[in-house]
């Protein structure tokens, strides 16, 4: 078993790729795994808080000043400020509103410092923007879902921030707990093994997460079209904006760790608190999105490829 998990952790991007493609080849299977999407993703939070252990937490919080900026800018300010622009332009109540609020508030997608070290840059800055945006997101979605009229009141807002802050803690503070008590030396085997069961649970939670993308490809292919093209427009145009942005800032390595997160975000985060979310189009462009996501790392490099930039203190 040991040896399988090793063999999951070395080939994870196929794992994943495999995921996607059960998810559109197994519907059932899919339908099967949604009223469970909320614990899965529990699940993976709890594994990569077993990954990292505390200390390596702590140490990842130090040198915060540019990650605090970058993680408010990301989940605070740019949601309140899309939420603006919908309301003056008549959409704030639209699906799309819904959908893209939700994803502009998210933390960092959990595999964002394995995208950074897969393009050449260091993987700690995305690790930094991981780590704090999870932390604090209980606290940055209560202005966002007071403000937002497609996501409800002040009510709604409370309730949601106090749910993911109890699940969030709850299980970081467990998984912390598991590395400290019961696995405090992990060796290299002992990694791997547990770098292959994440992969295997982001594949698991993939194929759920897809469980209305299959559905609508066959009946509603016009409406799957539009919220693919959504999604990958809307990930792969945050990447971008985002680099050109802080580059010309002078952000020097963090350009890339902090351009992945832009467009990468854990949206399913939200499955943990706010279960009113879970309608058949926001899940729609939440399968869609796992397309750009996944393929980052291969659609991205032109642009990410490592370039010889001087690295910025923080």
């Amino acid at each position: 078993m040991l040896a399988l998990l090793r063999v999951f952790a070395r080939h994870g991007r196929f794992l994943l790729v495999a995921g996607l493609v059960a998810g559109l080849a197994l519907p059932q299977v899919a339908l099967a795994l949604r009223p469970w999407l909320g614990e899965l993703v529990l699940i993976l939070l709890f594994l990569n808080a077993v990954r990292i252990g505390l200390p390596s937490a702590a140490q990842g919080l130090k040198h915060l000043r540019k990650t605090v900026y970058v993680v408010l800018a990301y989940q605070l300010v740019l949601p309140l400020v899309f939420i603006g622009i919908a309301s003056a332009l008549g959409f704030g109540h639209s699906p799309v509103s819904f959908a893209l609020t939700l994803m502009l508030a998210a933390p960092s997608v959990t595999a964002s410092p394995n995208m950074s070290a897969m393009l050449g840059h260091p993987p700690e800055i995305a690790f930094r923007l991981l780590i704090l945006g999870t932390l604090i997101l209980p606290l940055t979605v209560i202005p966002i879902f007071w403000v937002s009229p497609a996501l409800g009141d002040w009510q709604t807002a409370v309730g949601t921030s106090l749910r993911l802050g109890a699940a969030i803690c709850g299980t970081v503070a467990l998984g912390f707990g598991v590395r400290a008590y019961v696995l405090p030396q992990m060796d290299t085997q002992a990694v791997q093994a547990l770098d292959g069961l994440t992969s295997f649970a982001l594949a698991v939670i993939v194929i759920g997460l897809m469980s209305a993308v299959a559905p609508a490809l066959t009946t509603k292919p016009v409406v799957f079209a539009g919220w693919m093209l959504c999604a990958i427009f809307t990930n792969i145009g945050m990447q971008v904006l985002a680099y050109l942005i802080l580059r010309r800032l002078g952000y020097g390595d963090s350009v890339v760790p902090f351009a992945l997160v832009a467009g990468n975000r854990n949206v399913a985060l939200f499955l943990i608190g706010a279960s009113a979310i879970e309608t058949e189009t926001f899940l729609i462009f939440l399968g869609c999105y796992q397309f750009p996501m996944y393929l980052t790392p291969i659609v991205m490099r032109p642009l990410f490829k490592r370039r010889n930039e001087a690295p910025l203190l923080d």
